[in-house]
């Protein structure tokens, strides 16, 4: 009877920790500033963007309150190491470096390089029409080695930022920009829509995840929540609201 009773015990307080495994606040890291994924509007001072509007409908899905904080981004992973944050959303690509570490959701962004060309040259399509031009991008950056290793242009003009390479596409100083995808989606719905387009595919691709403390019960829960979000069009609302094109 003892064990009969004892074992009714452990099976009531396991089920209540199921019940409860996500009670309370969860504290969320993100980027302090990596726009257009986490920045503070200047209007409101609160943060926003893809990845604060994708993980508020991510927590409304599995119905969790959270607060989220803001920190530098080489804090995230010490962060979720320690489990002083219970999840981390920044623009954070999925390595296996950091596989070793922390656990991560299943991937919710492409991220890689895009090529950008004046909205009426029908002259480049991809990596091998690019044999003879002239390419534009950002010193210092994975693109650099990336056309180095892959492509043949006449020539690859370096910049210091992403406005001076994007200016000299636009008056017609270079054939093509080849730089990260967020930044060129971002130029592409903003200033430079209807100038520019997107050719090619996404290259160098690795996607960006969710991080979470080795071993979390939230990793299941949140690639539910992912697949549920992609079904029924609310991730494909936020992806073109803060992208303007849809999913690639």
């Amino acid at each position: 009877m003892k064990r009969i009773t004892t074992l009714f015990i452990a099976m009531a307080i396991a089920l209540s920790m199921v019940g409860t495994a996500f009670a309370g606040t969860l504290t969320v890291g993100t980027d302090t500033n990596f726009p257009p994924f986490e920045f503070k509007d200047p209007e409101t001072g609160k943060h926003t963007g893809f990845d604060v509007e994708l993980w508020d409908a991510i927590a409304k899905e599995i119905g969790i309150e959270y607060k989220l904080q803001p920190m530098a981004f080489k804090g995230i992973v010490p962060g979720l190491q320690s489990a002083q944050l219970d999840a981390g959303i920044a623009g954070m690509s999925i390595t296996e470096k950091r596989r070793e570490v922390i656990d991560f959701s299943d991937g919710y962004y492409d991220s890689g390089l895009l090529l950008l060309v004046s909205a009426d040259d029908d002259s480049i399509d991809g990596l091998k029409s690019l044999d003879g031009k002239v390419i534009a991008t950002k010193q210092g950056t994975t693109s650099v080695e990336f056309l180095k290793e892959n492509a043949t242009p006449k020539e690859v003009k370096l910049f210091p930022n992403d406005n001076a390479m994007f200016m000299e596409l636009l008056t017609g100083g270079v054939d093509a920009v080849m730089f990260d995808k967020p930044v060129i989606e971002s130029f592409v719905s903003k200033r430079g829509k209807g100038k520019v387009k997107i050719v090619g595919d996404l290259y160098a691709g690795q996607p960006y995840g969710i991080g979470f403390p080795k071993g979390s019960e939230l990793v299941g829960k949140v690639n539910a929540a992912l697949k549920t979000l992609k079904a029924n069009g609310v991730y494909n609302e936020l992806y073109k609201k803060w992208f303007g094109v849809e999913p690639r």
